[in-house]
């Protein structure tokens, strides 16, 4: 019984063991099925590194092939770029050679005057042009033959532009006999006549401002508004671009103004101007500029006087004075007295220049805006009327518009040649 037992006892330890040993084989399965999932699982990792890698590879290469082209591209780019900044340069360098070659060439030209005086003065007589000669020319084409109704309706024209009375029946007389004489019947052919009469009226020779000596001194009068103060403004201008040295004397010192327009020239001008305050004595100015002009050894003194009319008597005290002090403290300088008239107060300026010819000893008469008037016929009636030459005339605002007075010149102006 006990054997039994012991043997019952024995084989359930055997059977236990049996057990134990089931389990670490079950355990020793588990592990190795464990060990072939890792492997397996290995394996699918190495395979997917593997195809990532062949991914990366490839997207790599690509990207290089991409870089490449792109870089293939850009340089292509840069070399269109500088290739075309190379042909702009040539075409600038080209472009700037031509233009270096212009003005080359325009400077090897000789200079040119900047306006053409004639041109400028047909321009300004446009309107006197139209009062006269072209209502002269209507006149002559509605005739069939030359009379004395025809010499009449040209003496009304005549007289109408300003020509003055005595100075149209001087002209028609003149025109009366040439007809006579040469025994003109064509109208037309008369318009040719009455050109050189106006010709022979101006005078052949002209009696141009003449300041080549030096010193020469300028006395410019005239009544208020005729353009006297601009007139030295212009002269100073002038003169001054000719290389000659001039100085201004603002003797004008009753006008409102009149010294600040004179200051306002003279720096325009870029010459020096002796001034006084306003209503200072005219005589005390004109001594200190002749003093001046002595220190300061200039070639030009204009002076501008005072410009009030009220009756002959104030216009020679004044005008008088300021003579006297040039004659004594300016002996050696050339003087020049130059009446400034406006030439669209027609038959007024006559009467001015008569009368201030009365109180001094002018030298010379300036016509100013006459192109502002359709009665151009007051330079023959200044002419003949007053007897004093006409040196200078206006036709425009510029300061080229101031003009010598050339007879022939404003003759083939007037007339249309």
């Amino acid at each position: 019984m006990f054997k039994k037992l012991f043997n019952f006892g024995k084989k359930k330890e055997e059977n236990k063991e049996v057990e134990e040993l089931v389990s670490e084989e079950n355990l020793i399965e588990e592990d190795i099925k464990e060990v072939d999932l890792i492997e397996e699982v290995s394996k699918v990792n190495e395979k997917v590194d593997t195809e990532e890698t062949e991914v990366i590879e490839e997207t790599i290469k690509e990207d290089e092939e991409d870089v490449k082209d792109l870089e293939e591209e850009f340089i292509e780019e840069k070399i269109e770029i500088v290739n075309e900044s190379k042909e702009t340069k040539d075409e600038v360098k080209d472009e700037s050679i031509e233009e270096i070659e212009v003005v080359e060439e325009v400077q090897e030209q000789p200079k040119e005057k900047k306006v053409n005086l004639f041109n400028r003065l047909k321009e300004g007589l446009t309107k006197a042009k139209k009062g006269i000669t072209d209502r002269i020319d209507d006149v002559l084409k509605s005739y069939t033959k030359v009379d004395e109704e025809l010499l009449e309706e040209l003496e009304e024209i005549l007289i109408t532009a300003d020509v003055g009375v005595n100075t149209t029946m001087n002209i028609i007389d003149s025109l009366r006999d040439k007809i006579k004489s040469k025994g003109i019947t064509d109208p037309m052919d008369v318009r040719n006549e009455l050109k050189i009469v106006v010709e022979e009226l101006l005078g052949e020779e002209n009696q141009k401002l003449d300041v080549t000596h030096s010193p020469t001194i300028i006395l410019m009068v005239g009544v208020n508004g005729v353009g006297k103060t601009t007139t030295i403004g212009k002269l100073a201008n002038r003169y001054k671009s000719e290389g000659k040295k001039v100085l201004l004397a603002a003797g004008d010192t009753f006008r409102a103004a009149a010294i600040e327009q004179l200051e306002v020239w003279a720096n325009r001008s870029n010459v020096d101007i002796i001034k006084h305050q306003e209503g200072a004595d005219p005589g005390a100015v004109i001594f200190d500029a002749v003093k001046a002009a002595k220190a300061r050894k200039v070639d030009l003194l204009i002076c501008d006087t005072a410009g009030r009319l009220h009756n002959k008597a104030n216009l020679m005290n004044e005008l008088g004075k300021v003579f006297k002090i040039v004659d004594r403290e300016f002996p050696e300088a050339k003087k020049e007295v130059l009446l400034v008239v406006d030439a669209t107060t027609g038959q007024n300026a006559v009467a001015q220049a008569k009368t201030f010819k009365e109180v001094a000893d002018i030298t010379g008469i300036v016509l100013t805006k006459l192109d502002g008037t359709a009665k151009g016929g007051v330079v023959l009636a200044v002419k003949s009327e007053v007897d004093v030459p006409v040196k200078l005339i206006g036709v425009g605002e510029k300061v080229e518009d101031l003009q010598d007075f050339d007879a022939k010149a404003f003759s083939d102006a007037l007339f249309g040649n």
